[in-house]
């Protein structure tokens, strides 16, 4: 099964549940990275993500395993509620709360498309993805929580209120006041999108 990676998310976890392991290798590579961004956002700390994002794996293999995954469904949003529910359950464990911090090379909104590479660009671009991380981080953790799924998972608010056990109208107006705080803190900043 050469063109494993052309399937669809449900025709390749049929595959994994029939025993073909190249087809959960093809869904990770296609997810990992977001499963990851999201886990780090919620962590803080690179080398926990690490950890977490293999435990987390694992547990994702055990539900398709069991088959507690629902076609119907997409598999992303399935695979992210476990991944906040698995972080939710490491924090409660260890008694402790993520800390507030940013990374300069994490990339939470996509604020500016351009195709220019020049050195003034990538410093100006890197600079408000700095400044655009350090205020989101520095938002309620739910409407945070919200704008980062949105934003970066790219998942509509259908799938957002799955995924955060609330209805789409809380998952709207959380959103919707954590854009009106960012744009109130860019206001007291003097900065300017």
């Amino acid at each position: 099964m050469n063109k494993v990676v052309e399937l669809t998310d449900n025709e390749l976890i049929q595959s994994f549940q029939g025993g073909n392991t190249r087809a959960f290798d093809a869904l990770i590579d296609r997810y990992q990275e977001k499963i990851f961004n999201t886990i780090l956002f919620m962590v803080k700390d690179s080398y926990l993500a690490e950890d977490l994002i293999q435990e987390i794996f694992i547990k994702i293999i055990d539900n398709l395993k069991q088959r507690k995954y629902a076609e119907e469904g997409k598999f992303l949003p399935w695979a992210l509620r476990i991944a906040h529910n698995f972080c939710v359950d490491h924090f409660r464990k260890v008694k402790r709360t993520p800390v507030i911090k940013t990374s300069d090379d994490q990339d939470i909104f996509e604020v500016i498309k351009h195709t220019d590479h020049s050195a003034d660009y990538k410093m100006t671009r890197a600079q408000t993805h700095k400044n655009i991380q350090e205020l989101v981080d520095l938002l309620p953790e739910e409407q945070r929580e919200i704008i980062v799924l949105r934003h970066y998972a790219n998942l509509s608010f259908k799938e957002i209120a799955t995924l955060t056990n609330c209805s789409i109208n809380t998952a709207l107006g959380r959103m919707r006041y954590g854009l009106i705080n960012l744009r109130k803190m860019m206001n007291e900043r003097g900065m300017t999108m």
